[in-house]
């Protein structure tokens, strides 16, 4: 079976990390197109990669789009704040539209 992620690499007591957090899960994934599944991960996690900690330590919070039709994981560019709701949702299924496009 396909599948497509969205991981949000997140922190702890980060405030801008925790209102990402609400706005991805306040919004229905899998009504985009393909159907998203959100995994939230910690950056400061014993299980998060050295190099993936060091890429991103200062980035937080970060999206990064995996897919088994994609060659590779793709990093959204940051989300506008004030987007929520059905903007998001259709913020993100623009830039789905791109990626899955062009690659």
């Amino acid at each position: 079976m396909n599948s497509e992620v969205f991981i949000l690499l997140s922190r702890k007591g980060c405030c801008l990390c925790e209102t990402l957090e609400k706005k991805m899960l306040n919004i229905s994934l899998t009504n985009l197109n393909p159907p998203i599944v959100l995994s939230i991960i910690d950056i400061d996690s014993k299980e998060v990669p050295y190099d993936i900690k060091k890429k991103y330590t200062n980035d937080v919070p970060v999206i990064i789009l995996e897919s088994s039709k994609l060659s590779r994981k793709i990093e959204l560019p940051r989300i506008p704040p004030r987007l929520k709701d059905e903007l998001l949702l259709s913020w993100l299924q623009k830039k789905l539209n791109i990626y899955f496009e062009k690659y």
